[in-house]
């Protein structure tokens, strides 16, 4: 038998549902550039967040992965497919095991 979710689980269940409504939203009313849209204002808005409690660190990472993110477009418009195949693997596997909780 189950035992009930605590309020801190059932938060994170709502909010977590609430992300996948909200992308799904965009999705159906922009299409998957909707969607792209929807997240890149969620991580500009928990960006500001992390820099306003101190974690400014956030700027160097999010700019390596936007770096990171034009390589493989790069390499895979040079013919060269392999970096954004391994990307999107990778990307799979961290959400299938970490899906966003907040």
């Amino acid at each position: 038998m189950n035992r009930p979710l605590s309020s801190a689980e059932r938060s994170i269940e709502r909010r977590r549902n609430w992300l996948k409504e909200e992308a799904d939203k965009a999705r159906e009313s922009r299409g998957e550039a909707g969607q792209m849209e929807f997240w890149l204002r969620l991580a500009r808005s928990r960006i500001a967040k992390d820099v306003k409690a101190g974690r400014g660190d956030v700027y160097v990472g999010f700019a390596q992965i936007c770096r990171l993110f034009i390589t493989a477009m790069d390499k895979r418009a040079e013919g060269d497919g392999r970096i954004w195949s391994d990307l999107l693997q990778y990307a799979e596997q961290v959400l299938a095991k970490h899906p966003p909780r907040h």
